[in-house]
């Protein structure tokens, strides 16, 4: 059935583009006289309500380009694809900005909606276009705007998105810099590099990222200048480096996601390393209800992990599963973090020296960490309860707890490791130094562990009141929040302790992050359980 156009106001229009019925000769202001090309939208001043359909199941080529075009709250300007005519399936029309630096760049520009649109760009035609520093799927940027905001990225799949040609191989040394250093395809990116400016409530839904030559999803912020941003209900697959990171943010939820083998090295023009998910420099995020699956990389590489500088990061009923690097990674100079009911499965399996490993696995890390030439610092604060981690035979599982680290709580956990544990140092760029130094304001009681070996002894600090036994996993090794129902719910039922500020903590966790949701603060109260698994299930039938 033919789309039957109906305006936003009475000022607005819109625009028509197809690559084989269309001409730019034409006016684009109807479907039998639409444009050819995207180049020729790049000449139009749009007005709020204005609207560019592209046609379904159609390829175009070239690139999108938004600058200083203002929709409003209530007529935002929408891009999105169209049934050309009643025999046309709804399949999403495909960009591809192969040689190009975006897709669909977006610039100086407030109330955006993108909508069932694929992307893609497998490299380059020639090297004329070398000015451009990347490829990048979605840009959202500002060069001039003191504020922009409200942009949505919806249903918006992007996938093969690559700076080189194939065959193209990275050296070997650049999986060790800190995030690469050559030019590389990326999905979405949200760039704001201007201090005074803003770029505020970005929603990020219901879309997919896939085979793309870095990072997924990434933020890049400075002082807070990202804030008010969703990221939800997305998958996120084979990126070549992180599947998301975030610097420089505030208020930002992260929230039903999917992340799957971040770090993937399936084409040589891939960086090789990353964790799921990660932050840096970043200030009140929630991090719930996702998956972070089979991250790769010869260091981090962990379901999700804290990076340095940061405060008040959450990590809430997520599944982090076979994960190179690890389940909990907080590094220095962090306040106020926690990683609360979740689920661990073999994660920090990679073992350092094997494969080119320069980092240990490990599942549960606090680091001294905050930059190359800065002194040692432990994160300060660090809350971890209520967790369910769980190692198969075949992996030894590290620990390790820089002793710069003050204020750690760790209670109502579920250890349960088949395999050895032992204690290892950071190795984040520079190895820890080993001394006698005790780490300060330590809560660590009333976990659950399947054995006495459960805990290496030399970490410096245990339980103080340790309870031992088997939970009785129902299918202990799956990837499945059902698989970790505990048959031995006597065990677990009711034998939690309350959990209460660290001596010292006057701020808890998030208490001003304004969310709709009312297990925000870190207390727990009326005998809980232990483990993540009763929770979990509460919480998800509650919110799906």
């Amino acid at each position: 059935m033919m789309f039957i156009s109906c305006h936003f106001s009475l000022m607005a229009e819109d625009y028509y583009v197809h690559p084989t019925l269309g001409n730019d000769a034409n006016s684009g202001m109807s479907i039998n006289t639409s444009f050819k090309t995207l180049k020729h939208l790049d000449n139009i001043k749009f007005l709020p309500g204005d609207r560019i359909f592209l046609a379904s199941n159609q390829i175009y080529e070239g690139s999108i380009n938004l600058k200083n075009q203002q929709g409003t709250k209530e007529n935002p300007i929408l891009i999105n694809t169209i049934s050309w005519n009643s025999s046309n399936a709804m399949i999403p029309a495909t960009i591809n900005f192969k040689g190009a630096p975006n897709g669909i760049l977006i610039e100086d520009c407030s109330f955006i909606n993108i909508s069932n649109i694929q992307l893609t760009a497998n490299g380059h035609y020639d090297y004329s276009e070398k000015v451009s520093k990347m490829r990048c799927g979605i840009l959202i940027t500002n060069k001039q705007s003191k504020q922009m905001s409200n942009i949505t990225i919806n249903k918006v799949s992007i996938f093969d998105v690559y700076y080189e040609n194939e065959g193209f191989t990275r050296g070997k040394g650049e999986v060790k810099t800190a995030n690469g250093t050559q030019k590389y395809g990326w999905g979405i990116r949200v760039i704001n590099l201007n201090p005074k400016a803003l770029i505020n409530d970005v929603y990020i839904e219901n879309s997919l990222i896939k085979s793309v030559s870095h990072t997924g999803i990434k933020l890049t912020g400075k002082k807070y200048n990202i804030t008010n941003v969703f990221i939800s209900d997305n998958k996120v697959e084979a990126t070549g480096g992180p599947g998301i990171q975030m610097s420089g943010v505030k208020n930002v939820t992260v929230k039903n996601n999917t992340v799957t083998h971040s770090g993937s090295t399936d084409d040589t023009r891939k960086w090789g390393r990353g964790s799921g998910l990660w932050t840096w420099s970043a200030s009140h995020i929630l991090i719930e209800k996702n998956k972070f699956l089979y991250a790769n990389g010869p260091g981090d590489s962990a379901g999700a992990h804290i990076d340095f500088n940061c405060d008040n990061v959450v990590l809430q009923y997520n599944i982090s599963a076979y994960n190179a690097g690890g389940f909990c990674e907080i590094l220095g100079n962090n306040y106020n973090c926690a990683y609360r009911y979740n689920i661990s499965i073999n994660d920090g399996h990679r073992v350092k020296g094997v494969n080119g490993a320069f980092q240990e696995g490990k599942i549960f890390w606090l680091s001294g960490y905050q930059g190359t030439n800065k002194k040692r610092k432990g994160p300060v604060n660090s809350y971890f309860y209520n967790n369910t981690i769980y190692s198969d035979s075949t992996i030894v599982s590290k620990i390790a707890i820089d002793n710069t680290s003050k204020g750690i709580l760790i209670a109502n956990n579920i250890f349960y490791l088949k395999g050895a544990s032992k204690a290892v140092l950071g190795d984040q760029y520079r190895p820890d130094k080993l001394n006698n130094k005790g780490v300060e304001n330590v809560f660590f009681k009333n976990n659950l562990f399947l054995n006495e070996q459960n805990w290496p002894k030399e970490i410096g600090i245990n339980d103080s009141n340790p309870i031992y036994g088997n939970p009785l996993f129902v299918n202990p090794g799956g990837i499945e929040l059902q698989d970790y129902i505990p048959r031995n719910k006597s065990l677990v039922e009711n034998k939690g302790i309350e959990i209460t500020f660290l001596p010292g903590d006057t701020m808890g966790l998030l208490q001003d992050f304004k969310v709709n949701n009312d297990i925000i603060g870190n207390t727990i109260k009326n005998k809980p359980s232990l483990g993540a698994i009763l929770y979990m299930e509460k919480y998800f039938r509650k919110t799906n």
